[in-house]
């Protein structure tokens, strides 16, 4: 059986399965009944948010950026130069494609140059050099068409290490086509458009300046949507460089006749769309835009949130003044706590019910304001809350998310005489659950502070030369920059103790910006201290993450499907056809996929067992591999195994597995059952070797070696698997006749037989896929009609009862074949 055939039986095999399971759509698990499949799991307790905020820094230096596009352009005719056709006739060697990697590395460089504050804003400015910059991203692109389309016509004529290097360096130039395009050149329009001007010279300086921050606050939310999007919110808070200014643009209000819409939107109160804060004395300022949605549907929030934005003729106002400091907030949504409503939505601020003047000791008397975001879930905000309000004041009943509690146990130990540091610290200890925090005050309107607890969320803190950008995901702050740190919610402040966990990162507009201008400390209080060699480098770009026109990433996906194919299998092996017309394989999978140390325990009959592990599509994916590799390897005396992972973790686990290989499949590389079913097998000495579909996630860390699917970066951001379904199935093959060919089970002419047939797979789903309106109208053809026991919103339709049956309770499914109740549990080979 070849492996198209393959791919094709557990396709089929796969819907036969499902006869024999109930369907389910947004459900609780705990309530389905199995066995079951779910569609868009609807869990109470695991719901995903995501937050993004930036903090400008004021006294970092700032180098001259003169003239990029001389300089940009000067560097890509020398790139130019150096293209495929020079290493096809000889000219150079693969390593001076594109003039080799500093050539490239010089080219990103004024790319993140461009990014900075003041060059950006020279460049908003410029509309020469805009359209300068515009022809030259035009030119690159041609260019990469061209290179790419040579590529794939002459691929065959290069090496499998020379495809390496090419492939690499032609993604580096995409990134940076990209970046160019969509993250500088394209921001220029968003940013008028936010601020409903036609034409740069309309805005000031200082308004720029802000609408810049709030549309890419706005990029960063639409990235992390995926992560929620029932509702979302933004803030931008700032403090005027002189009292005059509060009074000059109040004067404009009156005048414009929105003094009125000014006054009615700062009465005090908790956050709702349009909401402003306002504090004479400072005079400090925040302006808060929100949206709500029970759908949710994708980008619906962003629109409305820009919409707000452009439309705020009193933001206008007040934008064009100069700002002391400046902090942002934004957060997206699923509700897990709470009504999806505008007062529930994020940030939340510390307002009460009867409440009265504040007196904050270490601050004085005022109205000192404290808002907040979310991610995660504090379990015990019941307890907290009937605490707080034992007291006199009460919680607005319209809002009912357990966000409340943050900025007012925050604001209890400011009341006891505790400065906003450890005001913050002691009220982030009183939480339980896991939980990412980002607050903001105006009692110290120049910092951002961040907390982190628990093994569900994550907090990354992106590191650009001039300001801070924090995000719950890499592709919130990729546009910014690529350099980051990432804080551990679970990572103890004392050796072996849990409870000490707990993670606090403080970000300040008056520090030097980098890792020394970051305050940081454990929940505990103890130092935490950040080293260089904690700043890692994202390997995704917003070009990772685009959604594209399509008006979801489920379709994105799967029309992607044969394309994420094709890159898992090019330049992993050349077929080479000898004088005698035999075939010979060379593989191009080195020690970063399979360790030497692997390879050598494999031919010296070292490794016995091989157990491929999974959970979800990515265990029905682990069923195919562990087929294949039983397929190659009949003559091995190695004993071939599929597990779910967690039934490994859980009963399959020898006190030593130094004879034991593990391949691990896993989409995202952030599963948990996987991840700790390879932390403990990897323990007592077991081998692994994964298949993932992200670089840097958090199996690439656990492994000795790992398989990339597509190029490690072609991420499925939708819930259901599809292209990296395909692709990991492909991937297991190529790993499986790599063993094949180092354990000698199978000939080089049989290897490149199996290979052939792979290559044919991106051609055959492109096929399927071109017949999306035949799909379309049998979809329609199918409405309403009784396709088996499938259900919506947690309604079984069921087969019918047996004749005679005496309960209407009592249901008789068939019995599922027999090599499915093999396979349901756990699947174990034995070669002869």
């Amino acid at each position: 059986m070849n492996s198209i055939e393959m791919v094709k039986k557990y396709g089929i095999r796969l819907l036969k399965i499902l006869r024999y399971w109930n369907i389910y759509a947004g459900v609780d698990p705990e309530r389905a009944t199995a066995p079951a499949l779910i569609l868009f799991p609807c869990r109470s307790n695991i719901l995903c948010c995501g937050l993004a905020g930036i903090l400008t820094v004021k006294q970092v230096e700032r180098p001259e950026c003169d003239d990029p596009g001389k300089h940009m352009d000067a560097l890509f005719k020398i790139i130019h130069r150096e293209d495929i056709s020079k290493i096809l006739d000889g000219a150079i060697s693969s390593g001076r494609y594109l003039d080799g990697p500093d050539t490239l590395a010089a080219l990103e460089q004024w790319i993140s140059d461009l990014k900075r504050n003041e060059p950006f804003e020279r460049l908003f400015y410029d509309s020469r050099e805009a359209v300068h910059l515009t022809a030259l991203s035009k030119k690159m692109n041609a260019f990469l068409a061209e290179e790419q389309f040579a590529l794939e016509s002459r691929a065959a004529h290069f090496s499998t290490g020379d495809l390496e290097i090419i492939n690499s360096r032609l993604t580096r130039m995409k990134d940076v086509c990209w970046a160019l395009e969509r993250d500088i050149l394209d921001n220029i329009g968003g940013i008028l458009r936010l601020a409903g001007s036609e034409r740069p010279e309309e805005l000031a300086p200082e308004a720029f300046r802000k609408y810049r921050i709030i549309n890419f606050l706005l990029n960063s939310l639409d990235r992390l949507e995926v992560r929620g999007r029932d509702s979302a919110g933004i803030q931008i808070s700032f403090t005027l460089t002189a009292s005059r200014d509060l009074t000059d643009v109040l004067a404009r209000l009156r005048e414009r006749g929105l003094h009125d819409d000014f006054r009615q939107r700062t009465v005090a109160g908790d956050l709702i769309n349009g909401s402003i804060e306002c504090s004479e004395a400072r005079p400090f300022l925040s302006f808060t835009y929100k949206t709500a949605s029970i759908i949710g549907e994708l980008g619906r929030n962003i629109r409305e949130l820009r919409k707000a934005v452009a439309h705020d003729a009193v933001f206008r106002e007040f934008a064009v003044k100069g700002a002391a400091f400046e902090t942002t907030l934004a957060h997206t949504r699923w509700a897990s706590v709470g009504s999806i409503t505008e007062d529930n939505c994020h940030p939340i601020n510390n307002n009460t019910l009867n409440k009265g003047i504040r007196r904050y000791p270490a601050y004085g008397e005022g109205d000192g304001t404290i808002s907040v975001v979310l991610n995660g879930d504090i379990d015990n905000y019941q307890l907290l809350r009937r605490q707080f309000e034992a007291g006199r004041e009460l919680i607005v009943p319209e809002v009912t998310t357990d966000t409340k509690i943050i900025p007012l146990q925050i604001e209890k130990y400011l009341r006891e005489g505790n400065d906003l540091t450890e005001s913050f610290r002691r009220a982030v200890c009183d939480f339980e659950g896991s939980h990412a925090i980002a607050m903001t005050s105006s009692l110290e309107p120049s910092r951002i502070f961040l907390a982190l607890k628990g093994s569900g969320q994550t907090i990354y803190v992106g590191l650009a030369p001039d300001r801070y950008v924090f995000s719950s995901e890499l592709y919130g702050l990729v546009e910014e920059t690529s350099a980051f740190i990432k804080m551990d919610g679970e990572k103890p402040s004392i050796p072996g103790d849990s409870e000490s966990a707990g993670q606090i990162v403080i970000l300040d507009q008056n520090s030097g910006g980098g890792l020394p201008g970051i305050k940081s400390f454990y929940y505990s209080g103890l130092p935490l201290v950040w080293r260089t060699a904690d700043i890692q480098q994202a390997e995704m770009t917003t070009r990772d993450i685009d959604r594209g026109a399509y008006p979801h990433f489920f379709l994105k996906e799967i029309s992607e499907s044969a394309l994420s194919v094709h890159k898992t299998i090019l330049g992993k092996y050349q077929i080479i056809k000898e004088k005698d017309g035999k075939k010979q394989v060379r593989f191009n999978l080195g020690p970063d996929i399979v360790p030497e140390k692997v390879r050598l325990a494999l031919v010296r009959d070292e490794i016995r067992r091989v157990v491929v592990i999974g959970h979800g599509t990515a265990a029905v994916a682990g069923s195919a591999v562990s087929d294949a590799l039983e397929r190659y390897l009949r003559s091995a005396r190695i004993r071939i195994e599929a597990k779910i992972a967690s039934e490994l973790s859980g009963f399959h686990l020898h006190e030593s597995l130094q004879d034991t290989l593990i391949i691990p499949i896993t989409q995202s590389g952030t599963t948990t059952d996987t991840n700790r079913a390879v932390a403990m097998a990897a323990q007592r000495g077991a081998a692994i070797i994964a298949i993932v579909n992200r670089r840097q996630s958090d199996i690439t860390g656990k492994s000795d070696g790992v398989f990339y699917t597509s190029d490690g970066r072609d991420i499925e951001m939708s819930v259901a698997s599809t292209k990296a379904f395909y692709s990991q199935i492909v991937a297991g093959h190529i790993l499986s006749l790599y063993f094949a060919q180092i354990l000698g089970t199978l000939s080089d002419e049989k290897i490149a037989e199996e290979l052939e047939n792979l290559e044919q797979a991106p051609a055959l789903m492109q096929r399927v896929l071109e017949q999306k309106e035949k799909i379309r109208q049998s979809v329609r053809d199918c409405a309403g009609k009784n396709i088996g026991p499938l259900s919506a919103a947690g309604r079984t339709r069921r087969p019918p009862m047996k004749s005679g049956s005496s309960s209407a309770n009592s249901v008789t499914r068939p019995s599922p074949p027999t090599w499915w109740k093999t396979r349901s549990t756990s699947i174990c080979r034995r070669s002869p």
